[in-house]
């Protein structure tokens, strides 16, 4: 992870019009319609909603021109104006919601050859494109969410093809004591190409150090001796907020895991359920859980700077398989700049969601660079999360 590969944009959203398709295909009918949890919308919702915001881009905001005629289309696909519970009773049928799909992929990638509209700066480099090519790769992300909690339900709702991951690094089993040293350093965090979003934006130089990071994630093998040791239950390892959020939870351990009756550790996971791999990084813990394991191993979290100076350094193994939770808030990079549009960004600097960083097994690598921020409120276990570990240096 220690650059970010220069990419043929408009080739990345033909490969996510290519994985939408094959994500509806891959779902049976009658789970696509269905809300598994109230923060996922299903399944044909986001494969509508995808190609709804590209006709908005293209058809409506980038030649400001009034929207089409078919005003239900926004007051489905807009967020806005559609609550979750509403969406699933409301799409179309399956058939004639593919045709729709097929339909405007092709007319949307005609749009973007269009010369006419080649001087528009949200055209200058592609950044259109790339910018509808990583929104849809999030909502893909998110589609295997909501797999997840389907098969939490005891639900069916099929497969689709993981993405591909040829810069995915397993590494290799590194014991948990061995740590990457940094001494105090000034670095440069951010990241300034075409295909950047708003809040990577503003590099910048900053200091970190002296510090130690975790070769590799906390293993399922490390948090089931968490959990065996009482982490979920002694509230010393938990901030006030993190015990409210376990009383009000009930939760005892990550997402998805669950013990069968020989004592066997087992995981349910977006495509079923299997034994706990116990050299796998443990995914499904929200912020609070993570804070926690890290006080218990006498650690603490990575501030997002010292896990991206980490990883420019090509220091991290095993990035890329969970999201890995930071200590800090998600805030403004110096200089920012809200784009394309203010609600991308803007709203979400409450103080409230915490920075990951790193990517995840259902990541597409389009959001796998060093400098990408994901964001999610600190109690969110669904979002294929799990933890790095930092400590002080003691020499």
């Amino acid at each position: 992870m220690s650059a970010n590969p220069p990419l043929n944009l408009r080739d990345c959203l033909a490969t996510q019009h290519a994985r939408l398709n094959d994500a509806l295909d891959g779902t049976p009918p009658a789970a696509g319609r269905n809300q598994y949890h109230r923060d996922l919308s299903p399944v044909d919702w986001h494969y509508a909603h995808c190609h709804f915001i590209e006709a908005v881009w293209l058809g409506e905001r980038l030649p400001q021109q009034p929207p089409e005629a078919q005003r239900d289309w926004h007051d489905l696909y807009l967020p806005e104006l559609s609550p979750k519970w509403r969406r699933g009773g409301r799409l179309p049928p399956r058939g004639r919601l593919r045709a729709w799909g097929h339909e405007r992929q092709t007319l949307h990638r005609e749009w973007l050859a269009d010369p006419a509209i080649q001087d528009h700066p949200l055209m200058v480099g592609d950044y259109l494109a790339g910018f509808l090519a990583q929104h849809h790769a999030m909502h893909l992300e998110t589609l295997e969410q909501v797999r997840w909690f389907a098969r939490l339900h005891g639900a069916h709702p099929g497969r689709a093809p993981a993405p591909p991951r040829p810069g995915a690094d397993t590494g290799t089993r590194v014991p948990d004591r061995d740590w990457i040293p940094f001494d105090a350093a000034r670095h440069t965090v951010g990241y300034a190409g075409v295909d950047a979003f708003d809040n990577e934006r503003g590099v910048h130089e900053t200091t970190t150090g002296p510090f130690e990071i975790a070769a590799r994630p906390v293993s399922n093998a490390d948090h089931a001796a968490f959990i065996e040791q009482g982490g979920y239950r002694r509230p010393e390892f938990w901030d006030r907020a993190g015990l409210e959020w376990l009383r009000q939870s009930g939760t005892r351990g990550p997402l998805g895991w669950w013990r069968a009756g020989d004592g066997q550790w087992w995981q349910t996971r977006p495509d079923g359920e299997a034994p706990l791999d116990p050299d796998a990084p443990a995914m499904g813990l929200c912020w609070f859980a993570a804070r926690a394991h890290a006080r218990w191993a006498g650690a603490r979290l990575p501030h997002e700077h010292e896990w991206e100076r980490a990883a420019r350094e090509g220091a991290l193994q095993a990035t890329g398989q969970v999201w890995e939770w930071c200590d800090n808030a998600f805030f403004p990079y110096p200089g920012f700049r809200a784009y394309p549009y203010e609600g991308f960004s803007v709203p979400w600097f409450d103080g409230e969601h915490r920075v990951l960083r790193g990517g995840c097994e259902w990541s597409d690598p389009i959001l796998c660079r060093p400098s990408l921020r994901n964001f999610f409120t600190p109690e969110k276990r669904h979002v294929f999360a799990g933890v790095r570990l930092v400590r002080e240096r003691t020499d």
